[in-house]
């Protein structure tokens, strides 16, 4: 392609000129769009936005079980609890998307029938539903938990509590709930979300090959 002659008063294009110019326009063009960049330039800071926190409610465990492991179904050397087996997934973030490595993860919600592990709820859960799980997060931040799919009780939709601390610090107070579920327009703390909160906190309970998969990610504040 012909370069153009020089304007009126500008220095005229001499080959080393010409060299500098072409060697600038070059550079411009390798850093339009590298491909190594782009991930780098979507990490900005509160790239993710937080999970919605909601209130812990009223039955958190005032004494947790002596079993506090990750399946909900087995209590202790009782026989496994009834419910639909969900298997409980997710990843736990900051805003920038780092795992929360060493942060735990607790959940707990009420049994088959409806009733929690709390003299609030006359202690009527099953003694067979530990009804409260704690995992500890790995490098990956990734949890898991065997549990039952949520059930309704009075006045409130399916949902189980989740809660999510690193060290003596609490990040994250909040609630998961069951895609498509017909008690969720009629849920007060459901609907409080809106349509952004609600997608985040709001997701399928789909067969596996061992019970229902259910995954949340989990963002949390840096």
């Amino acid at each position: 392609m012909p370069l153009r002659p020089p304007l009126p008063g500008s220095a005229p294009a001499t080959p080393a000129r010409r060299r500098v110019l072409a060697g600038a326009a070059g550079l411009c063009a390798g850093l339009a769009a590298p491909a190594w960049l782009t991930p780098a330039l979507a990490r900005t800071p509160n790239a993710l936005n937080p999970t919605p926190s909601q209130t812990e409610g009223p039955f958190y465990p005032v004494s947790l079980p002596a079993d506090t492991d990750f399946d909900l179904l087995r209590n202790g050397t009782a026989p496994e609890a009834p419910g639909q087996v969900t298997w409980l997934t997710g990843t736990v973030t900051d805003t920038r998307g780092r795992p929360l490595s060493g942060g735990v993860v607790e959940i707990w919600q009420c049994d088959h029938q409806g009733h929690y592990h709390h003299p609030g709820d006359g202690n009527r859960a099953d003694p067979a539903f530990q009804g409260f799980g704690r995992v500890t997060l790995g490098r990956d931040g990734r949890y898991r938990f065997r549990t039952l799919r949520p059930v309704p009780y009075t006045g409130r939709t399916p949902h189980i509590h989740a809660k999510v601390r690193l060290d003596r610090q609490e990040l994250l107070t909040t609630q998961l709930y069951v895609q498509g579920d017909p008690g969720n327009a009629r849920d007060v703390l459901w609907r409080r979300l809106g349509p952004e909160g609600q997608a985040a906190l709001t997701r399928p309970f789909t067969p596996g090959p061992d019970g229902l998969q259910a995954d949340f990610p989990l963002v949390v504040r840096p």
